[in-house]
């Protein structure tokens, strides 16, 4: 079973009292940046540049960059390493909907909506989307729009078509999605 703790925005003292590490990888999207604690995953992150990396960097941040070089690699579909990130109830509540969304699948801001019991709360779904700090490991990008089209996304909707034409490929169903 996966560790997963997601904090609401007013239960972060535990978190706040832990020191942040961070370290990065070079993937086939370009730079991401991995912040995280000596127990959890807290940030993935496309980023430009390197900033400084920490010298000692704790095993749960290695072994983020070895998940994610084997899902890159196309010999991972599940992400096993623990993960944390603050929220309200509604942005923690859409964010255990998208670890629910399969490998290689995709579903709609609508569907997601219909998951939570509330139609009327597309934008609010799409927003809260747009606010995991958790990239990949947490698969916002298997989110589109309800015509299929390609849809917000943090790092660039470039990345999102790369890492949805990605999971289809390693499913053996190469066929651009768009």
């Amino acid at each position: 079973m996966r560790a997963l703790r997601f904090y609401p925005s007013r239960a972060q003292s535990e978190k706040q009292n832990m020191q942040v590490f961070k370290t990065y990888l070079e993937s086939p999207l370009g730079l991401l940046e991995i912040k995280g604690n000596e127990n959890e995953i807290q940030e993935v992150g496309f980023v430009f540049e390197k900033g400084k990396s920490d010298f000692q960097i704790p095993l749960i941040l290695l072994q983020c960059k070895e998940e994610l070089e084997q899902y890159f690699a196309g010999e991972r579909k599940i992400f096993t390493v623990p993960i944390s990130q603050s929220g309200t109830a509604f942005q923690l509540q859409v964010w255990k909907e998208l670890l629910e969304i399969p490998f290689g699948k995709t579903t709609t801001y609508l569907e997601l909506s219909k998951r939570l019991k509330n139609v009327g709360a597309i934008r609010a779904v799409g927003a809260a989307n747009g606010k995991n700090q958790i990239a990949i490991i947490v698969p916002c990008h298997r989110v589109i729009g309800s015509d299929g089209s390609l849809t917000g996304y943090a790092g660039g909707l470039d990345k999102k078509k790369w890492l949805l034409d990605h999971e289809a490929k390693v499913n053996g169903n190469y066929l651009s999605l768009f």
